[in-house]
């Protein structure tokens, strides 16, 4: 399936805006990863018009821009782009740039050693020039390396803050104040839903409702009636009317979860509403408006579905405006003492939770986790079980799939 093109490096995609090329240039030289794209800005309305005409990652804001305030900036910036991490740098110095460019000396370096939730560059987080070693390690280990200050934090109810996830996070943030119909794909257990919450919280339309609707899990000659509603009458034992999941979304999402199992027979239908944004329910002539933004996911290969002749293509165009594919957990091996540590924790509950013992986090780590997080969960539940209340998590205490299969052989 042809994918949204998303720069695969989380930091490639950098603005800068100061009044000093020194300053500019010391953000580019910091770098440690390679830049993709990397565009100066000489004051704060110049960096607006920069923000407006591309897709940007990080955007790097001198506090002493010439023409606006950088702390109300820096608000607007995020409000008006979400998904891009804004790093405010401040000098160490009262003399300015230009005092300083004159006098032949070099501004200090502005890589932020901050936490990254608050994207701010203290004056005692600069490290001068003349403090680096003229070793390059040594010169790297004098810098925090630039992923500890523009890694995406993980979306509500995510864990983890590996690379393969950050293209992620960005782009749910980056959709979320949207109405973009969004298509997410990725194996079973990936967490597909979570992400699909995480757009709804983090949009204008999380305070109304977040309808789910499983389309394998519905049969057929139910899943209209659950969709789009009924009057009462419509059919033997609809003594009232129901509204539908679809209406019960007004104002916020609807979630079609395996949009892949939808019958070919109710597709053109769904078609009807995402075009219109209206419906009908079953036995009423009525027609409904309803104001509902539509993310559906999957773990099937719609295209292939397509080509098959069990998926619409329009339908399928119209759910795929903007797709999003969850990487399997087996791609985010970084991700796993985290998640680990969160189910042990909550499993444990009210009781302290053991901790993982280095061999059985190597073993976690190595493991292909067909089921991904699910599967996960559940051999950590396991473990906790097996360990039988001590205070170490053990190889021995970890029923893994492949070690089942082989010793029932």
């Amino acid at each position: 399936m042809t994918s949204f093109p998303i720069p695969h490096n989380y930091a490639d995609h950098i603005l800068v805006a100061s009044p000093s090329n020194v300053v500019r240039q010391r953000v580019l030289e910091s770098l440690r990863s390679p830049v993709r794209r990397f565009e100066q800005a000489t004051g704060g309305a110049e960096a607006l018009v920069h923000l407006e005409s591309g897709f940007w990652q990080v955007l790097f804001l001198d506090r002493r821009l010439p023409d606006l305030d950088a702390e109300e900036l820096s608000q607007t910036v995020r409000r008006r782009f979400p998904g891009i991490e804004v790093v405010l740098l401040d000098p160490d110095n009262d003399a300015g740039p230009t005092a300083a460019e004159e006098k032949g000396d070099l501004l200090p370096e502005m890589w932020p050693a901050v936490n990254p939730s608050t994207s701010h560059v203290g004056a005692d987080a600069l490290v001068r020039p003349a403090e680096r070693s003229s070793a390059k390690d040594d010169a790297e280990d004098k810098l925090l390396p630039a992923a500890h200050s523009i890694l995406e934090s993980p979306l509500p109810g995510m864990i983890g803050n590996s690379r393969i996830m950050q293209p992620v996070y960005h782009l749910a943030r980056l959709l979320a104040p949207r109405n973009t119909t969004v298509l997410i794909t990725g194996p079973t257990g990936c967490g597909k839903e979570i992400v699909a919450r995480a757009i709804h919280h983090l949009s204008p339309r999380a305070a109304r409702a977040f309808a789910v609707v499983n389309c394998a899990a519905i049969p057929e000659t139910l899943l209209e009636a659950e969709l789009f509603g009924y009057a009462r009458g419509a059919f033997t034992g609809a003594m009232q009317s129901y509204a539908g999941r679809i209406q019960a979304a007004q104002g916020g999402t609807l979630f079609l979860d395996e949009i892949g199992e939808m019958p070919l027979s109710l597709q053109p239908k769904l078609l009807r509403f995402l075009e219109q944004k209206e419906l009908q329910r079953l036995g009423s002539a009525e027609v409904v408006r309803v104001d509902a933004r539509v993310i559906s996911a999957t773990n099937a290969h719609l295209l292939t579905l397509v080509r098959e002749g069990k998926f619409r293509e329009d339908l399928y165009y119209r759910l795929c405006a903007f797709p999003m594919e969850i990487p399997p957990l087996r791609d985010r091996p970084e991700d796993i003492a985290q998640l680990a540590a969160h189910f042990l924790a909550k499993v444990a509950s009210p009781l302290p939770a053991p901790q993982l013992s280095t061999e059985a986090l190597q073993l976690l780590k190595t493991q292909p986790w067909a089921g991904n997080i699910r599967e996960l969960q559940n051999v950590i539940e396991r473990a906790l079980i097996l360990s039988e209340d001590q205070t170490v998590i053990r190889p021995e205490h970890l029923l893994l799939a492949d070690s089942s299969f082989r010793n029932s052989r």
